[in-house]
């Protein structure tokens, strides 16, 4: 068999195989299993973040609160594992919903008996219940099952500029947005 120009010497691999593997049979290579870091309980650290909620629209704010509440921000992310951070919105009434959406869109909840279905404009909930339009929004980016209601206890949501999480020495979070 003649030599190919630009092929190595020794078979199809000849001597392009990493060091540490030249000397060890192939069964050996196979044995060893690759690891995956799962994160524990214990080994979780959780840090505040506050998030002013002065016109910033109301999708891109449920978006990145859902990011820190998953801990998506996070190498040690797991999709199985609340990792996530603790959020604080404050200035949830001066909240922006973009085009006519503050007039036309609607917010449903349904008592659970018949008829029991209320409906309320976005208009009459950012007066009245500003939190709740917030809550909601986020709720609804999260895992729909017992770690995505786990990781939802940890948004706190305040209609002013004042919240009682000082202690907890919250790091403020901004959120880039082109102007609307």
């Amino acid at each position: 068999m003649e030599r190919q120009p630009g092929r190595p010497e020794g078979g199809q691999y000849g001597s392009f195989r990493p060091r540490e593997c030249r000397n060890q049979s192939r069964r050996e290579r196979r044995r060893r299993p690759v690891r995956t870091y799962s994160p524990k309980a214990g080994e979780i650290t959780r840090n505040w973040h506050v998030i002013d909620a002065t016109d910033v629209v109301l999708g891109r704010l449920a978006t990145h609160a859902a990011h820190l509440l998953r801990g998506k921000h996070k190498p040690t992310f797991a999709p199985h594992v609340d990792t996530g951070d603790f959020v604080v919105i404050v200035n949830a009434d001066k909240v922006a919903l973009t085009g006519s959406k503050r007039e036309q869109k609607m917010d449903h909840r349904h008592s659970g008996y018949p008829g029991g279905l209320k409906s309320t404009s976005y208009e009459d909930l950012l007066t009245t219940n500003s939190e709740r339009a917030i809550e909601k929004a986020v709720k609804g980016m999260l895992p729909h099952n017992k770690l995505g209601r786990q990781q939802l206890k940890k948004l706190k949501v305040y209609a002013g500029a004042e919240h009682p999480h000082s202690a907890q020495n919250p790091q403020p979070f901004e959120i880039s947005q082109v102007a609307q």
